[in-house]
């Protein structure tokens, strides 16, 4: 398996997109937007980028996850995919890299953007590429497991995860973290969808959580469109605009019917 440390190595092949993204000049009609959050959270993140996006004119469903298997989270994604008028982009924070990496084989799916997310490759888990991190890699203070299930250290959590944000909306989401199921780290990819779709990836700069290196590399690797933007792990919270526009431009460069 390809490990974190692999992973950085290879992150100076990576060519970054120098210059901002430019938001798409309207809407696609025929295309629908899924978002996925990652672990310890829940939907309501998605908030800001909803109201964007909304604006703007698309269709956007937001998936409740329960973070439990990878198998439970990638079936209930299906079900929003589903469900979902137009074609799709299907978008994922963190761990929700997993979860559109194996659902996005979907038809529907036209484009996967991954928000400081993980793009694992066939046979990757979670567990797997976060193991053996590299000297002087931040470590996120998660708790031993408890039933199974892991938590942030709440004291933590705002400088870890979410440190530009709003210190009320921090607060806030380390008191209504989500339990993050152990069985879920360990579930693995069959077969990624970034290999026959076209991919986009935002990296945050000052993320804590998954190394920025470990972003540029999984991103390169998945031949992802590529930008970056300073923020924290909870860049979709912080920074509602940069990550809006990138979807935007999935949208606009995705496969027409």
């Amino acid at each position: 398996m390809i490990k974190m440390l692999k992973l950085l190595g290879s992150a100076a092949s990576l060519t970054l997109l120098a210059s901002p993204v430019l938001a798409a000049s309207k809407s696609r009609a025929d295309m629908s937007v899924v978002l996925v959050h990652g672990g310890f959270v829940d939907g309501s993140g998605w908030d800001g980028v909803y109201k964007l996006l909304k604006k703007d004119g698309y269709e956007v469903i937001v998936v409740q996850n329960p973070t439990s298997t990878l198998e439970d989270d990638v079936a209930v994604t299906k079900r929003a995919i589903a469900s979902a008028k137009g074609d799709v982009i299907l978008v994922g924070h963190s761990y929700g890299g997993f979860v559109v990496s194996e659902a996005g084989n979907d038809p529907k799916v036209k484009g996967l953007v991954y928000i400081t997310a993980f793009a694992p490759d066939v046979g990757e888990s979670v567990a797997s590429l976060i193991a053996n991190p590299p000297a002087g890699a931040p470590v996120p203070p998660i708790l031993p497991p408890v039933d199974g299930y892991l938590l942030l250290d709440r004291a933590k959590f705002a400088s870890s995860f979410a440190a530009d944000v709003r210190p009320d909306v921090a607060a806030f989401m380390a008191d209504s973290q989500v339990p993050w199921g152990v069985a879920a780290l360990q579930g693995t990819v069959s077969v990624p969808a970034w290999k026959s779709k076209p991919s986009w990836y935002l990296v945050a700069a000052d993320d804590k959580m998954i190394p920025p290196p470990a972003q540029r590399s999984m991103a390169g690797r998945a031949h992802a469109t590529v930008v970056e933007s300073p923020g924290s792990h909870a860049v979709y919270v912080s920074h509602p605009d940069a990550v809006t526009k990138l979807i935007e431009q999935a949208a606009q460069g995705a496969p027409a019917k």
